[in-house]
């Protein structure tokens, strides 16, 4: 089945489910076509909550290494029209770059959304987890840095 037989199912659940499929047997050369044929589902909600999940799959393996950085710049030129689409991207740069200590500001961090702020918080960097344990956005967000930091001081 490709991907305008796709869109002809009616069915939105059924549409998102092979989407779903689809992006995650996707080759690396085929998956800016696949992405960007998605997006143009006329259910945007559906589209982008299957491409939310690909690209939150797909930044999870590849943010440690350096192919991540072809690759966001690559999915931020089709993601440009879906702002939340493309802030999800900006927030994977900015916890790539926490995580693997490149340069980053701590203002970022803070303008950040729950999910990173939140993710972060569970990460790594002692310095993005004390800011977040002091002034992180929820009580969810700093009281899960304080736990971190606890840890951190028993090992």
């Amino acid at each position: 089945m490709n991907v305008h037989d796709i869109l002809q199912n009616p069915n939105e659940h059924v549409r998102f489910a092979v989407y779903l499929d689809k992006l995650g047997h996707v080759a690396d050369l085929d998956e800016v076509d696949l992405v960007s044929h998605v997006l143009t589902d006329p259910d945007r909600t559906m589209a982008q909550s299957a491409v939310l999940r690909h690209l939150d799959r797909r930044a999870a393996g590849l943010y440690p290494g350096p192919a991540f950085e072809g690759w966001v710049q690559a999915m931020t030129q089709i993601t440009i029209d879906h702002p939340f689409l493309a802030q999800r991207l900006r927030e994977w740069s900015l916890f790539r770059a926490i995580t693997l200590n490149l340069p980053w500001q701590p203002d970022d961090l803070l303008a950040s959304s729950n999910w990173l702020q939140l993710k972060t918080a569970t990460g790594t960097n002692t310095e993005a987890i004390e800011i977040l344990a002091e002034v992180g956005r929820t009580k969810r967000i700093r009281n899960t840095a304080r736990t971190s930091l606890s840890h951190r001081s028993e090992s």
